[in-house]
């Protein structure tokens, strides 16, 4: 019988190969230092090149591995050779994280006033995105019959947030796709879940929310604080665990108990 172990951990003895895409900031950057703190090996995507090396060196200095790469998830033939060197240095994949979004940049405003380009590049960003990162590696998860897919949605979308029509139009597309593939990849071993995170403190600097807006919905949580980071990586650590094998095409709110599904 296998020992206790920690939630959100595998044994000891086990290192999964995680793919985290917009790891170089905000959640995705928590989520690949926690992995890479768990002895996982992590591959770290997103657009910036210095935050995604920055990231990598943080990852080894604490002792863990780390594989940086440059990538648009946005771009199907990128995404693809991104792929292609991931196997090659490792093999195999066994957690993708579909974490990388357009959203800290928008500005608040009614949707008539959101321009055409703008809302067809979050939604290419967010949602073709993750389609063409889980399309790229489900071969090989696959082909070992195991796999843990996590599409980071957001509280957003059950919320009907005003003025970010197109982020939150994104982000509910994503439940969508989780179920979707959840149906299409369960008979090869992999789970497809979405975590939707509620607001956010990342330490990305967001113009365009006031200090009182934030307070405002601080009060309408059960638990009445702001969000970190760290209150996101268990639910992650978890979903991409061994103890979460039965647990496919679902979606869990992390927002302090704001919104209930």
């Amino acid at each position: 019988m296998e020992s206790s172990m920690e939630i959100g951990q595998t044994s000891p003895e086990v290192r999964r190969v995680v793919v985290i895409t917009g790891a170089g900031q905000g959640l995705g950057r928590a989520y690949a230092l926690m992995f890479g703190a768990r002895n996982h090996p992590v591959v770290a995507m997103d657009l910036n090149e210095v935050a995604v090396n920055a990231v990598a060196s943080e990852i080894r200095e604490a002792g863990g591995e780390c594989l940086p790469l440059v990538v648009d998830v946005g771009n199907a033939n990128a995404v693809e050779e991104a792929v292609r060197r991931v196997e090659e240095h490792y093999g195999r994949v066994d957690v993708l994280v579909n974490n990388a979004a357009i959203f800290s940049t928008l500005e608040m405003r009614p949707f008539e006033e959101i321009p055409l380009d703008e809302w067809s590049r979050v939604l290419h960003v967010n949602v073709t995105g993750t389609f063409l990162m889980t399309r790229a590696i489900s071969p090989l998860m696959r082909r070992q019959k195991w796999g843990r897919v996590i599409n980071v949605s957001s509280a957003a979308a059950l919320m009907g947030r005003p003025d970010y029509l197109h982020y939150t139009t994104s982000k509910a597309a994503i439940i969508g796709m989780t179920r979707s593939m959840a149906r299409e990849l369960g008979l090869d071993g992999i789970t497809v879940n979405a975590v939707l995170p509620g607001a956010t403190d990342t330490g990305i600097p967001r113009q365009t929310v006031t200090p009182a807006q934030k307070q405002a919905q601080i009060a309408m949580r059960c638990i009445q604080r702001e969000a970190n980071v760290d209150d996101l990586t268990g639910t992650i650590a978890f979903l991409a665990s061994d103890e979460s094998r039965f647990i496919s095409g679902q979606s869990f709110v992390v927002d302090g108990g704001l919104v209930f599904l």
